[in-house]
């Protein structure tokens, strides 16, 4: 059965809400508000409304570039898809490959310029944890606003210009496949259930991602701790468009959480863990970001046929 473009995104977004942290009742809300708010607009003024926004709570994960209704035979995946990436989508159809689609993990575009507004949601990942709403929500406003300055100047479009020239469709899979890395890892370590700092990254090298990044020489490391220690609560920290503020990780302290396990962190933030004794191990970002996508691509495949070429930092794991 042939896989259309639009089958391919709402797909993305459906899995990206059945991994999410958050109820089905705040999904609800969040998609709600979008409602009112462009109900509330002045009629100039809504042609400028990403109309997405109405069925899909994910700003970063956009089809970018192509109708719809398009079928897509073959795509070629990664986690930074730049005008490389769609150059070498060309070469690879100019030797016979079927590349219709490029299919980043990192936004571009409108999934770029909105990846700002996915943050909030680390206010409910917080919240999970214990730590107050209302303090969480004090703490990622002022953060996202600093993203979205941050990302203001940037040539959002430039990728996706190329892919228009050289007749590709296009588009990013951010926030779901985050989402799936980020339930998939918690529910990883709450079964395997490692006690030290050590057994928790040796037991993240049994995940495939992992355990590839690592003979690469990039896998999964203690950044914060002793790995000796006991790691004490864990919590995953995979998701919610990027890093939120130092400050956060004081309440999740308070909060009775022992070690945090995430793609990334900043040396500010390392810094600061280590002031608090909080453990921080990093898992990975392109092994993680690889593990999500892996994870959205099994559900892709379900729909039909789909050749999948990889590049830029993508290893394909199937669990389907």
């Amino acid at each position: 059965m042939a896989i259309r473009l639009g089958d391919i995104y709402r797909t993305c977004v459906e899995k990206g809400m059945a991994e999410d942290a958050r109820s089905k009742e705040e999904l609800e809300r969040v998609l709600s508000a979008a409602k009112k708010a462009y109900d509330a607009l002045d009629d100039d003024d809504k042609e400028f409304f990403d109309a997405e926004a109405l069925t899909n709570p994910y700003s970063d994960t956009r089809i970018c570039l192509g109708d719809p209704e398009t079928e897509i035979a073959g795509l070629l995946v990664g986690i930074d898809m730049e005008v490389g990436e769609v150059l070498l989508a060309d070469r690879l159809r100019e030797k016979g490959e079927s590349v219709d689609l490029i299919f980043a993990h990192h936004p571009e575009g409108p999934g770029l310029t909105g990846l700002h507004e996915v943050m909030g949601m680390q206010a409910d990942l917080w919240a999970a944890q214990g730590v107050n709403i209302a303090v969480g929500d004090s703490l990622i406003g002022p953060r996202a606003s600093e993203v979205r300055r941050k990302i203001m100047p940037a040539n959002h479009y430039r990728a996706i210009d190329a892919a228009r020239l050289l007749g590709f469709s296009s588009m990013s899979c951010h926030t779901p496949a985050d989402n799936s890395v980020n339930a998939f890892v918690q529910r990883f370590l709450d079964e395997e259930a490692p006690c030290t700092l050590d057994e928790v990254v040796k037991a993240l090298r049994a995940i495939p991602e992992y355990a590839d990044a690592a003979r690469k020489g990039c896998g999964p490391a203690l950044v914060a701790g002793t790995g000796s220690n006991r790691a004490g609560r864990m919590a995953v920290d995979m998701t919610g468009g990027t890093e939120g503020p130092t400050e956060a990780l004081d309440k999740l302290v308070a909060a009775g959480v022992g070690t945090l396990v995430g793609m990334h962190y900043s040396e500010e933030h390392r810094k600061h863990a280590e002031e608090i004794k909080l453990n921080l191990v990093i898992a990975g970002h392109v092994s993680s970001d690889t593990l999500g996508m892996n994870l959205i691509l099994d559900e892709i495949e379900k729909l039909g046929s789909v050749d999948v070429h990889c590049c830029s930092g993508m290893v394909r794991v199937s669990r389907a």
